[in-house]
This record gives C-alpha cells, sequence and structure tokens, in this order.
C-alpha cells in the first residue's frame, strides 16, 4: 500500500484561530480528517504530523526516506527560511508536494522565496485546505495508487 507522509509546519496548530480572515475557520484536525477520509477513498496510508521544530521536521522527513512513497509538506514559516528542510527533502529523494492555505505570492514579499520549492515535484497554494486533497490526489497518482 502507498504510505503518504503528511507534515505540518510552525503554527499550523493554530489554524482556525490564527489570522482566520487569511486562513480561514478550518482547524488542523479538519485538514487531517481530510486528509484521512481522502486515503480512504484511494487507497493510501498516510501519517499525519504538525511540528513547530524544525529539527523534528528533518528527522521526519528523513524517516520518510525509508517509511514513505511521497511527502505532503507546508513548510508554513520554514518555507523561506530552512535549507535544513530543503537539504532533507533533497534526500529523501521522494516525490513531494508542498502544500499553503494561502497564496503566499499575495503576501508579503519576504514569503514569497521558497526554498522547499527546489526540491518540489507540486506546488499548491491558495486552494485553503483543499490543498491537501489536490497534493493527495497528486502524489497517488505519480505513485500509482
Amino acid at each position: 500500500m502507498t504510505r503518504i507522509m503528511v507534515l505540518n509546519g510552525p503554527n499550523l496548530n493554530l489554524l482556525g484561530l490564527r489570522e482566520p480572515h487569511l486562513y480561514g475557520t478550518d482547524t488542523l484536525d479538519d485538514v487531517q480528517r481530510l486528509c484521512t477520509s481522502v486515503a480512504g477513498e484511494l487507497g493510501v496510508e498516510i501519517e499525519f504530523h504538525q511540528s513547530n521544530h524544525e529539527g523534528e521536521i528533518v528527522d521526519l522527513i528523513q524517516r520518510a526516506r525509508t517509511e514513505a512513497d511521497g511527502i505532503v509538506l507546508n513548510p508554513a514559516g520554514f518555507t523561506s527560511t530552512s535549507i535544513a528542510i530543503l537539504d532533507a527533502l533533497l534526500a529523501a529523494e521522494r516525490p513531494v508536494v508542498e502544500v499553503h492555505v494561502t497564496n503566499i505570492h499575495r503576501r508579503e514579499e519576504f514569503r514569497h522565496h521558497s526554498y522547499v520549492s527546489k526540491a518540489a515535484t507540486a506546488v499548491i497554494m491558495g486552494a485553503g485546505i483543499q490543498g491537501y486533497e489536490f497534493a493527495l490526489r497528486h502524489l497517488a497518482a505519480l505513485t500509482g495508487s
């Protein structure tokens, strides 16, 4: 069975509470329910994580190298800052779909650059939490599920 690791970066634990005018009112629990539902429909297994700690995300990506067939990653605040996450993604040698709830190009200029995009197979942004569904469907298609 295809296994996909869904990883969420800093402050996404506050989704639905933090700046709802930007991110909406859906919570991270809503994202997890959506991902679980879509995974069931697609016949894939997901492992869902959120961390505010860069090193923990790197550890999970390194685990994905041997334990997952693909990665969905919303790097959040690490998008434009983390070379360590980029290096881990490149070393993982797995397809990666980068997801952002908002369109980062319509936000502050410092958010426009993504290190993660250099390792991503695809980037989905601005579709709200539905972007996670798109990412899972894309990875399932890539991995033959």
